[in-house]
């Protein structure tokens, strides 16, 4: 089903590379509707698909080198528990990816991501002002999020 409003997300080339990638680390949890190649695009043949990951639809376009991706967008995992933040940071971070702060990463692509544990969440809008505090200030020191260290 279309989505009133999708990301379209820019990718050098090698669109099915890119889906491939994303499926090893979405698993059974991303689906291709539609993936094809398009002639006479603006800088000549181009690449277009729609990916849905865990029910929200993605589009994706290989269209050369004149986009890259910036922090000023970054999609946000809702992880579980400390195995499932830890499964995405180390997929994502991993063979080209790298690590920033505050539980926010970069795939090989140069995509943005937020891990952030449900936990987190809770913390950081809990109505005690001195555990909203105390997870805050512990985040601002993490690169991945630790769960243990926000609750201590």
């Amino acid at each position: 089903m279309q989505n009133k409003i999708n990301a379209c997300l820019w990718y050098e080339k090698d669109l099915p590379n890119v889906i491939e990638y994303y499926k090893s680390i979405f698993k059974d949890n991303i689906k291709v509707i539609y993936l094809g190649d398009l002639e006479n695009g603006p800088g000549g043949e181009y690449q277009f698909a729609t990916v849905e990951i865990f029910g929200k639809n993605y589009d994706m376009l290989a269209a050369g080198p004149l986009f890259k991706f910036t922090e000023a967008i970054s999609l946000t995992i809702s992880t579980d528990d400390q195995e499932e933040t830890d499964y995405y940071w180390n997929v994502l971070t991993t063979n080209g990816g790298s690590e920033s702060v505050c539980g926010w990463c970069k795939d090989k692509y140069g995509l943005s991501w937020q891990i952030e544990p449900k936990k987190l969440r809770e913390l950081s809008t809990s109505g005690d002002k001195e555990k909203r505090d105390y997870a805050m200030r512990a985040m601002y020191q993490m690169k991945k999020i630790i769960i243990a260290d926000l609750e201590k």
